[in-house]
């Protein structure tokens, strides 16, 4: 990396963050003028009606930039046009079901349909070697790949569900990765996570508790699919950190794919909105969305950085290395009651 690059990735990154900020600030006073308000109800894990939508800042942000960055030669046309169909039609759908109602059905079609669209850029599923054995899964591993961008997805809609909660593990997973990437040689990799931390911590401005507005759907599905989407062009370029994607990632999947494999067993309907992750537990535990805001802080640098790391410098399986990381945060869902019925439910 050579110091105009990082000059230049500097400034785009600042200019993002301030423009993320700046639009946030404007789709408060439009939400609080058109009355869009998150109500708090028997399924809310806040208590203040609170002006929902403000995700909408960071897809604008992060896109605009994708495509300056692109047009300049920093990130490739897989990656940008990948990113940006997925990401906008998720937003999109997210920022229809935020005003008004998508049946289920619709959404998970146009959330496929996102999915299909970015695998069809990044080439599908790289080949993976994890626990010593490398493996070409074909159409298999693309369909897999499919149902992970799906799940991602999904799950970072159901994991933002108190404030900061969702932007502290998107800027810490993109952060992680890009000091990865330093590291490893696959500098060409950092811009798109860069300016996507960049575009959240500008949002985070006004989300961080207690929270002056929300990310909604539109900004939550598109961090999911964004995630993923990044998590796999990484695989590209090394199986290695595919795999410590997965456990940057580790709060958010460990504690959503618990809460839902139990309500399946208890057949729950999974597509009801409830408040039975281990997240939603701590904060009504500790009666305050901060403690749990900062816990989640302090397990992905402090735990989840250092696995990673040694994964991504190849000092440990990538495998291996996984199921490391998840297995503290297994125990720690567990703790919390991820999935456990709530009372009167």
């Amino acid at each position: 990396m050579n110091s105009p690059w990082i000059v230049q990735i500097s400034l785009v990154s600042l200019a993002v963050g301030l423009l993320a900020l700046a639009l946030t600030w404007v789709l408060r006073r439009y939400a609080l003028a058109r009355s869009i308000i998150d109500i708090p109800n028997a399924r809310s894990s806040h208590s203040v009606p609170t002006p929902r939508g403000g995700g909408v800042a960071i897809v604008v942000a992060f896109l605009a930039a994708l495509i300056w960055l692109h047009g300049t030669g920093a990130i490739g046309a897989d990656a940008t046009w990948g990113l940006f169909g997925a990401g906008a039609l998720t937003a999109v759908l997210g920022f229809l079901d935020d005003h008004g109602h998508i049946a289920a059905r619709w959404r998970l079609l146009g959330h496929f349909a996102a999915a299909g669209w970015a695998l069809f850029w990044l080439g599908g599923l790289a080949p993976l070697s994890v626990f010593g054995t490398e493996l070409h899964m074909g159409w298999w591993g693309h369909g897999l790949a499919l149902f992970y961008l799906v799940w991602l997805l999904n799950l970072y809609n159901f994991m933002d569900g108190i404030d900061g909660i969702a932007s502290v593990e998107a800027i810490t997973t993109c952060l992680g990765a890009c000091a990865l990437y330093a590291l490893t040689g696959a500098g060409a990799l950092i811009p798109a996570p860069l300016i996507l931390a960049a575009a959240v911590a500008g949002f985070l401005f006004w989300n961080f508790p207690p929270a002056r507005i929300f990310m909604g759907d539109a900004g939550s599905g598109f961090l999911g699919i964004a995630l993923g989407v990044l998590s796999l062009q990484a695989a590209w370029v090394s199986s290695d950190l595919f795999c410590a994607w997965l456990v940057l990632l580790g709060v958010f999947i460990v504690d959503a794919t618990v809460t839902l494999l139990r309500r399946l067993l208890r057949g729950d309907k999974v597509y009801e909105a409830h408040r039975s992750h281990a997240y939603q537990y701590a904060s009504r535990r500790y009666g305050r969305h901060l403690p749990v805001t900062l816990a989640v802080l302090l397990i992905n640098l402090c735990w989840l950085w250092p696995v990673a790391y040694l994964i991504g410098t190849g000092r440990l399986d990538g495998g291996v290395g996984v199921l490391l990381a998840w297995a503290p945060l297994l125990l720690l869902a567990l703790r919390y009651q991820a999935g456990k019925a709530e009372c009167g439910s």
